[in-house]
C-alpha cells in the first residue's frame, strides 16, 4: 500500500484519465489513439488475431438469427395475452399454465415494447426519406434534420432491444469473496500477488464498495502466500467475475542479481457471496476450530484462541479468519467466506454442462493457463481472453481507469457471447 500512497499523490485529472472507450458490441478497430497537445497520451491496441469479433449493433440486427428470435418472442407475448384476454378458455389452460404467462407476460412487455417503437421509428424515417425528394429546399434541409433524429433514435432503440435480450444473472447482484494465491515464481510471485490484492483494494476503492480483508498470510520479502476479501457494494460481483484466473508477471524480480527477466504467475478466484435466502448450511456438517492467531498484529497474537477454522465436513471446504481481536467477529468472517466457495461449487455444478469452456478459474496455475500477463519491460498488459493489450502497468495495477476499461471490455464480449449462445449460433461467422 506504500506504493498507492506514493503514486496517489501525484497529481490527477484530464490529462491522467484514460478516456479511450469502445461502445457495446462497438467493433473495435486494430489501432486507437489520440493527438493531444502537450500531453503523453495512453494508446489501446487490439492485438491480432482477435479471439472473438466484436459486432456493431448494425451488424448484430442484420444477422437472420436475430429477426428470428424477436418475432418468435413477438409470437409468444401475443399468444400469452390472448390467453390472459379469456380469448382462450381455461379448460384448455390450466391453473399453473396461467400464472407462468402472466409471468412471460411481465418479462416480455419491456422487450416488445420497446421492439413496437422501433418499429414505429422505422417507418417514420422511410417517410422522411420520402421527402428528402422533395424539390422544395427548405423542405429538404428540414427532413434532412429529421432523419438524423431518427436515426440516433433507432441506433438507442436497437441497443436497448439487445440489453433486454440479455438475461440478468442472478450472481450479478451478489457481494463477492475474493482470494488471491501465489502461485509458480517463488518469493517474485509473492510480492506480485500483494501487488494484485492491492490493485483490486483500489478497484473497489475506486467504486466506492467495502473491502474487508478475511485471510492475509505474508511471506519473508513482505509478498502474500495468500489472501482473501469480501467485497460489498452495487454490482461488484458483476464487475469482479472476469478477473477470475491465473495472472502472469514477467519482469526483472528484486531479488535477481543478474537482471534476468523472469516469468511468475498467481491466481484469483471470485466467488459469489449468496445471501441467507438463496443458500443454507446445515450446523450440523460444521466442524469450528480455534486457534492463536500467527504473524504480526500485535499483544493479543499467541496470547488468545482468536483465530477460527472452520471445516464443511461433507466436502472438505475450509475457511478461516484471523485479522479480527474477537472470536466472534473471525467466525462471522470465516462462515461467510464458507457459504461463498460452497455456494460457488453448487453454481459450478449446476452450469458445468452449459458452460464447461469458460468455468475453470484456477486450475493447475501453471504459466500456459493465464488469462493476463503483466510485463514490466514493455509497459504492457494483455488480456489473452479477449486478445486487448493495454499499456501503462503502474496505472493498471492502482485499480482505476484502465482496469475499468479492461472489465468493461470483457463484458461487453461476454455479453455478445451470451447473445450468440441465445441465437443458437456456435459461430459468430454464422447468419
Amino acid at each position: 500500500m506504500a506504493y498507492r500512497r506514493l503514486v496517489n499523490c501525484v497529481p490527477k485529472g484530464k490529462a491522467s484519465a484514460y478516456n479511450l472507450w469502445i461502445p457495446r458490441f462497438q467493433k473495435p478497430q486494430h489501432f486507437l489513439g489520440q493527438t493531444v497537445e502537450n500531453r503523453t497520451t495512453r494508446t489501446l491496441y487490439i492485438s491480432t488475431p482477435l479471439m472473438v469479433k466484436l459486432l456493431s449493433v448494425n451488424e448484430l440486427f442484420g444477422r437472420k438469427s436475430l429477426q428470428e428470435h424477436l418475432k418468435k418472442t413477438e409470437a409468444e407475448y401475443s399468444e400469452s395475452l390472448q390467453a390472459l384476454s379469456g380469448n382462450v378458455g381455461e379448460e384448455q389452460c390450466g391453473e399453473d399454465e396461467l400464472k407462468a404467462k402472466r409471468t412471460k407476460v411481465s418479462l416480455l412487455a419491456p422487450l416488445i415494447q420497446t421492439i413496437k417503437e422501433l418499429d414505429s421509428k422505422q417507418k417514420e424515417i422511410a417517410e422522411t426519406e420520402m421527402l428528402l425528394k422533395d424539390e422544395d429546399p427548405s423542405l429538404r434541409e428540414l427532413a434532412e434534420v429529421e432523419r438524423e433524429g431518427c436515426l440516433e433514435d433507432i441506433q438507442a432503440l436497437r441497443q436497448k432491444i439487445l440489453d433486454l435480450l440479455i438475461p440478468e444473472q442472478e450472481t450479478d447482484l451478489s457481494d463477492l469473496i475474493l482470494e488471491v494465491t501465489a502461485g509458480v515464481g517463488g518469493q517474485e510471485a509473492m510480492l506480485f500477488t500483494a501487488e494484485v490484492f492491492d490493485m483490486y483494494q483500489g478497484f473497489a476503492q475506486h467504486h466506492s464498495w467495502s473491502f474487508d480483508v478475511l485471510e492475509y498470510t505474508t511471506s519473508e520479502l513482505g509478498g502474500l502466500r495468500h489472501a482473501s476479501a469480501s467485497i460489498s457494494g452495487p454490482q461488484s460481483y458483476k464487475r469482479m467475475k472476469f478477473e477470475a484466473g491465473v495472472h502472469r508477471v514477467q519482469r526483472v524480480p528484486k531479488t535477481e542479481k543478474q537482471g534476468r527477466m523472469h516469468t511468475s504467475t498467481m491466481t484469483v478466484a471470485v466467488l459469489p457471496q449468496p445471501t441467507e435466502i438463496s443458500f443454507t448450511i446445515n450446523p450440523k456438517d460444521l466442524r469450528i476450530d480455534t486457534k492463536r492467531a500467527s504473524g504480526a498484529g500485535g499483544q493479543h497474537v499467541n496470547t488468545t484462541d482468536s483465530a477460527v477454522r472452520i471445516v464443511h465436513l461433507p466436502t472438505g471446504v475450509v475457511a478461516e479468519c484471523q485479522q479480527e481481536r474477537s472470536q466472534l467477529k473471525n467466525k462471522e468472517k470465516a462462515m461467510k467466506a464458507l457459504r461463498a466457495k460452497l455456494y460457488s461449487m453448487k453454481l459450478e455444478e449446476e452450469t458445468s454442462k452449459r458452460y464447461n469452456q469458460r468455468k475453470i478459474q484456477i486450475g493447475t496455475k501453471g504459466r500456459s493457463e493465464k488469462i493476463r500477463t503483466y510485463n514490466f519491460a514493455q509497459d504492457r498488459i494483455t488480456d489473452h481472453r479477449i486478445g486487448m493489450t493495454l499499456h501503462d502497468v503502474k496505472s493498471f495495477l492502482l485499480g482505476e481507469d484502465l482496469l475499468d476499461e479492461m472489465n468493461s471490455s470483457l463484458q461487453e464480449f461476454s455479453d455478445q457471447e451470451t447473445l450468440m449462445e441465445l441465437l443458437g449460433e456456435n459461430s459468430q461467422d454464422g447468419s
